[in-house]
């Protein structure tokens, strides 16, 4: 599937003009407390219902609207998802919220905390080393620990898609109140 894509620059120079923008974040409510473009309203991926957006969206099917997450894999997913679900003009920013930082788009800086593709590294290799020290220690079969983790991780580089950080983007430490992330009346326009 072919989705639209759009530099940094190419959005700003949208916000320089003062165009009309609906920009939606699909990281975990607490990447986007972290930082997020000014513009953003925040629509995590796991919790994205596209029959809610087409229903938002209604009067103005027409209008770009831009997706964004940290780099760029999770919004392409994510207009993938409302792509298949009927939606027009949906695009990706390349890069993510990254690149439009280093493009000097304004953010909105919150308290900082850990990423989820570090907290996926962390766990993965938490859960190889104990694999492998039971596997020594314990028994043989605990080796399978390490293999299956192993196994996730090509799977995870080969197909983009992560279940172990979709896993920890739902754990309590990443998620906020609820009045603040994901509603429909706070969808980004400028």
């Amino acid at each position: 599937m072919s989705i639209a894509t759009i530099t940094p620059q190419a959005l700003a120079e949208i916000c320089r003009r003062n165009e009309k923008l609906m920009l939606i974040d699909v990281r975990t409510p607490k990447e986007f407390e972290e930082v997020h473009l000014v513009a953003a309203s925040n629509w995590p991926l796991d919790k994205l219902d596209p029959a809610e957006m087409m229903k938002l969206r209604n009067g103005s099917t027409g209008d770009p609207l831009y997706v964004v997450c940290r780099s760029g894999s999770r919004s392409r997913q994510a207009c993938e998802k409302l792509v298949a679900a009927g939606l027009t003009n949906v695009i990706t920013i390349d890069g993510g919220t990254l690149a439009c930082i280093e493009a000097g788009l304004p953010v909105v800086r919150g308290a900082k905390m850990m990423s989820l593709e570090r907290q996926v590294r962390i766990v993965a290799g938490s859960l190889v080393l104990i694999g492998a020290v039971l596997g020594y220690f314990v028994h043989p079969w605990f080796i399978g620990l390490s293999a299956f983790i192993g196994a996730g991780l090509v799977f995870a580089g080969i197909t983009d898609t992560c279940g172990m950080g979709m896993l920890l983007a739902r754990m309590p430490w990443n998620q906020i109140k609820p009045s603040s992330a994901c509603s429909a009346d706070a969808v980004g326009s400028a």
